[in-house]
């Protein structure tokens, strides 16, 4: 609950900055947007050459189509996880420049009042007015996450409020119709989390191809299960931004109005562990515990958000469920806030 904490805070902080920042917080925090921006490209980039040296080796037959199909999978896990250590650094940063605004360490200059605007890749100039016909966005998202069997919520298994999920990434936008602002294509990389907190002091054991929840003969102070993927979400995006208007020519931008989407996304999971704490002889303990506890490989699931401006209203449910053979199919469900900062 500590860590999720924090994300709000850091959530709250960004939307209220975004609308009546301070110079100096905004150009510290932009400074370190496009820090996690370039961390994401520069990985990206080397993962396709690295995918493309082993394109090379297959067309040459030196490996088979299942070696390659391997090593490419390897290759996108080890990517993912340097992402999510990098990430993790400068999210540290953002952590430490929302505690100084909340101390008070940041100067504030009551005279003026900036609106932030985060930068962002342009592309097919229409107009000097408007947005260009490609923008990107940092997305950052969290909030409440469980699990659904048959269509009913796992709320007596898993803590309601304790369990949460957070997310981010980069997606690019693009307007679908050269003169008309309503349908937009959405697209990017996210590194997406997913906690549940199993409930009666209970925690998940591997029993062959099955993985049961267990009640643990030690008192645990906390019992956490995470799953981290690397997902490709795609969304169609209806934005009601109206078009302006500069001596007769149309020019367009985006996310100044109601907006909401539906898609879904696909991925692979990059890690998988248990978090367990427990106190005994006045001494704490916390042991985690990484394994694959037959947690599916690949994950697929809808999405959809509402909301107005860059913030909205997020929902997601995996079509495929959790554990790849248990009797008990449990499928991921979350519901929380989405943050869209151009």
């Amino acid at each position: 609950m500590k860590n999720f904490t924090i994300y709000l805070v850091i959530l709250v902080f960004l939307f209220v900055s975004k609308v009546l920042g301070q110079e100096t917080f905004e150009s510290r925090a932009k400074q370190i947007a496009n820090k996690i921006e370039k961390i994401t490209k520069e990985e990206k980039e080397t993962l396709k050459q690295e995918i493309e040296a082993v394109n090379v080796q297959l067309s040459e037959g030196k490996i088979t189509q299942e070696q390659a199909d391997k090593r490419k999978k390897e290759l996108a896990e080890a990517r993912a996880v340097i992402i999510e250590e990098k990430v993790t650094l400068a999210q540290n940063e953002l952590n430490d420049l929302v505690q100084q605004k909340v101390d008070g360490k940041i100067k504030e200059d009551s005279s003026k009042v900036y609106m932030i605007r985060w930068k962002s890749n342009r592309h097919d100039k229409d107009s000097i007015h408007g947005e260009k016909r490609t923008t990107s966005q940092f997305v950052f998202a969290m909030g409440l996450n469980n699990t659904m069997v048959d269509g009913k919520l796992q709320d007596s298994n898993y803590r309601f409020m304790g369990s949460h999920f957070y997310e981010w990434g980069f997606t690019y936008n693009s307007r679908l119709m050269k003169n008309d602002n309503l349908l937009h294509a959405k697209y990017g990389l996210s590194l997406m989390y997913n906690n549940i907190r199993p409930t009666d002091n209970r925690s998940f054991v591997v029993d062959g191809n099955q993985t049961n929840l267990v009640e643990n003969p030690v008192h645990l102070t906390e019992s956490r299960f995470r799953n981290v993927y690397l997902v490709a979400p795609v969304h169609l995006e209806f934005d009601f931004t109206k078009a302006g208007e500069s001596n007769g020519k149309k020019y367009f931008k985006t996310h100044k109005n109601f907006r909401f989407g539906v898609g879904g996304y696909a991925g692979i999971n990059v890690k998988s562990k248990q978090i367990l704490k427990f106190e005994e002889d006045d001494l704490k303990y916390k042991t985690t515990i990484k394994g694959d506890y037959n947690v599916n490989n690949f994950i697929y699931g809808l999405s959809s958000y509402i909301g107005y401006r860059e913030l909205s209203l997020y929902f997601k449910y995996d079509l495929n469920p959790i554990f790849q053979d248990n009797l008990t199919k449990e499928n991921n469900v979350s519901l929380g806030l989405r943050l869209d900062l151009n």
